[in-house]
């Protein structure tokens, strides 16, 4: 055995260290590019380069991190000392000079060489691609995932914005005489589609679209034309002198459904689909419909709206009034505010806009009404629901107007919170030359003056007492403790049938609904007593500035609540015709006519009750009868409807106007197919919708006349 197998043992064990740590490097790279690519498609739509750039970035990253090219063998060597008892931490000696080891050196180091190269290789390195691999497992997961969402979101190019399933075949029946035919649907501009080529007659398209049809015949026709809806007619053109190419291009605007005619024979029934453009929706995230700025709050308008279009969106903007003063002196003052960035038709658009009320004019007191206005690419205008936006004026808060004929709600306590408000205001100002300690005195005083006036109003809420407060939970331990009963609480209640049955028992005498306000002001009370409570916390902690905007809020909901029970009406405004006053107090008469309406109700000619007869028969056909010609005539009423009803929406009424007149096709007593008369009373059905029950009285019956009479005699007969 050589020398050098032992430094041969360290070198390969140097090797495997640096290959198993690039490949933990590379693992994790693999894994965060997954993650980061599928992001990167699912919201921007990046290709391969959403995968490459992540990963060269991460990957050179952890390379400069790690730096595993730079793992030596004296590192192997230290690592074989710590997991090798058997080296006696002796490996070192074989990374020296043979020359400069002393004889003991030379002695340790043959026993070295001899041990270690029987060592197997540690699997310590190995190891470490635990959890890269884990990793790697859990990143292809989450890229899997997300690359199954649909990737609608933040997409910058107008491209479809309404996935149709083109490709999907509808099983038509076509006439032999057509040997091959193409639809060619060409969407308007603003949708920003190509134009695509189908092999079917069924159409579904966009509002606009133009249709093209090319039918080429297997022989000459005298005339090829297109019936729609069964009442207009619209003639192919010709391509060849043999007549047996023919063409026709439609902008289609309407719903429907239509025939090929080829020589007055009709084909089968087509359906039309058309795709209306909707409006922009707009949804306002930010702030509520209706919100208060309160004192020590910022005075702006935070606003936070998003944008969805099926087809892209063009232009959107604010539109903002201010309203200002009281009573009739009140001014209106409009503004226009545009958001400043470039929409690019793009479909879903999130707009974040911060407007200092300032700017606007406003001033305590002040209102702003405001909506959000959008445009699409068709030109299409759509707005949001109205929001108010009030900035809290505490001069009003603070004014005694309207106690003396709101709700009484005790209206001394009002101004009680008015005072402490006051009082506050007063020890801020008074502060500089105050000490810590009397400053402090009376902060604390004013928390339990708070204090005070919300267990008044906890009254209200059936809150006798402040250990009430928030449900009325005592710990029954306090109960027993009060009167020296700690000891034996749980030994006097055991066998107590009235506290078991309390445990359980569904008690109607709450202390909480034991009140005479409604839910509403109820919760309101319990949003008063919120703030009441934030208030004393603030003035208990001295710290009376914070303590102002709680106590202002306390103080709006109460003024809130004092108006809950006024009503008010809203002026309205009647416009008259002008006066002839030649005409006045004449009393002519001549020129008043009187309006008549003229009705003719005819009992065959009702269009419900036919369908209701034709829906009978077709149960009763069920069963295999005939058909008489009265009869015929109820399914041909039928048609008619069915008819009308698919011109406006075929995708409900054609599958019903096919299957009757296969019906109707087969005569009085030939055989028809059991799916065809499901079919057609399914659409009947459907045309006359659910029948509304009318009250009718009752058919009294002998026994229940014969008890009336008996009850009616003895009532007459009691003095």
């Amino acid at each position: 055995m050589t020398g050098m197998e032992g430094k041969q043992w360290l070198e390969e064990l140097r090797k495997r260290w640096v290959i198993f740590s690039f490949g933990k490097v590379l693992v994790l790279s693999l894994a965060s590019a997954l993650i980061i690519a599928a992001l990167l498609f699912h919201f921007f739509q990046w290709g391969i380069i959403g995968f490459v750039v992540p990963f060269i970035v991460v990957f050179s990253f952890l390379s400069l991190r790690s730096k595993y090219w730079e793992i030596s063998i004296t590192a192997a060597s230290r690592f074989a000392d710590l997991h090798f008892p058997e080296v006696e931490e002796s490996s070192g000696l074989l990374l020296k000079p043979a020359e400069t080891l002393s004889f003991l050196e030379q002695l340790q180091l043959q026993k070295v060489n001899r041990v270690l190269p029987l060592q197997k290789q540690p699997a310590g390195p190995l190891q470490q691609m635990k959890v890269p691999l884990i990793f790697l497992l859990a990143g292809a997961a989450i890229s899997f995932f997300v690359f199954k969402l649909p990737h609608t979101y933040f997409s910058p190019a107008p491209e479809t914005a309404l996935t149709i399933n083109t490709g999907t075949k509808v099983k038509e029946v076509i006439p032999l005489q057509i040997s091959s035919f193409k639809v060619e649907i060409t969407p308007p501009s603003y949708t920003g589609k190509p134009t695509r080529t189908q092999k079917q007659f069924t159409i579904l398209a966009e509002t606009g679209s133009s249709v093209k049809w090319e039918i080429h015949t297997s022989q000459p026709l005298g005339k090829l034309s297109l019936l729609l809806n069964d009442n207009e007619s619209l003639s192919l053109k010709p391509l060849n002198a043999e007549k047996t190419s023919w063409t026709l291009a439609k902008v289609m605007l309407i719903p429907g459904f239509y025939q090929v005619v080829l020589d007055g024979k009709k084909s089968d029934f087509y359906q039309i689909e058309i795709i209306s453009d909707q409006p922009v929706a707009i949804k306002i995230t930010r702030p509520a419909q209706h919100s208060t700025i309160d004192v020590g709050q910022p005075q702006q308008l935070n606003l936070g709206v998003l944008l969805n279009d099926d087809y892209g969106i063009s232009d959107a903007y604010l539109s903002a009034t201010m309203a200002s003063g009281k009573g009739e002196a009140v001014s209106f003052k409009e503004k226009k505010i545009a958001f400043n960035i470039a929409f690019n038709h793009q479909k879903q658009v999130k707009l974040d806009k911060l407007i200092p009320l300032k700017e606007l004019g406003m001033k305590p007191g002040d209102e702003l009404y405001f909506y959000v206005n959008a445009t699409d690419n068709h030109g299409q205008q759509s707005r949001s629901d109205m929001y108010i936006l009030s900035i809290q004026d505490t001069t009003e808060l603070m004014s005694l107007t309207g106690i003396d004929n709101g709700v009484n709600l005790v209206p001394e306590y009002f101004r009680s919170e008015r005072q402490l408000i006051m009082d506050t205001e007063k020890l801020l100002k008074e502060k500089s030359t105050l000490t810590e300690t009397e400053f402090k005195n009376r902060s604390n005083d004013l928390g339990i003056d708070q204090k005070m006036l919300r267990l008044r109003y906890g009254k209200f809420l059936g809150e006798e007492t402040e250990a009430n407060i928030g449900g009325g939970h005592e710990d029954p331990k306090s109960e027993f403790a009060e009167h020296g009963h700690d000891d034996h609480a749980e030994g006097a209640k055991f066998g107590d049938m009235q506290s078991t049955m309390e445990q359980y028992a569904h008690k109607h005498d709450n202390a909480e609904d034991a009140t005479f306000f409604e839910p509403q002001l109820k919760a309101q009370l319990k949003a008063t007593l919120t703030e009441m409570w934030k208030a004393e916390l603030q003035l208990r902690t001295y710290f009376p500035q914070e303590a102002l905007p709680f106590e202002y809020k306390a103080l709006r909901l109460l003024k809130d609540l004092q108006q809950k029970s006024r009503a008010y009406v809203a002026k309205t405004t009647f416009k008259t015709s002008p006066l002839k006053m030649e005409k006045r107090l004449t009393g002519e008469l001549t020129d008043i006519k009187i309006i008549t309406t003229k009705s003719d109700f005819s009992g065959d000619g009702n269009s419900q009750v036919k369908m209701e007869q034709a829906i009978g028969l077709l149960e009763r056909m069920k069963d295999g009868q005939s058909r008489t010609p009265a009869e015929m005539s109820l399914l041909l009423a039928g048609e008619k409807q069915l008819m009308d009803g698919a011109a406006i929406a075929p995708g409900a009424y054609l599958p019903g106007l096919k299957a009757i007149k296969k019906i109707i096709g087969a005569g009085q007593s030939g055989k028809v197919n059991s799916v065809d008369l499901a079919l057609a009373e399914k659409g009947m059905n459907a045309l006359l919708g659910k029948k509304e029950v009318s009250p009718a009285s009752e058919t009294a019956h002998s026994s229940s006349a014969l008890s009336r009479s008996y009850f009616n005699q003895l009532k007459r007969s009691m003095p």
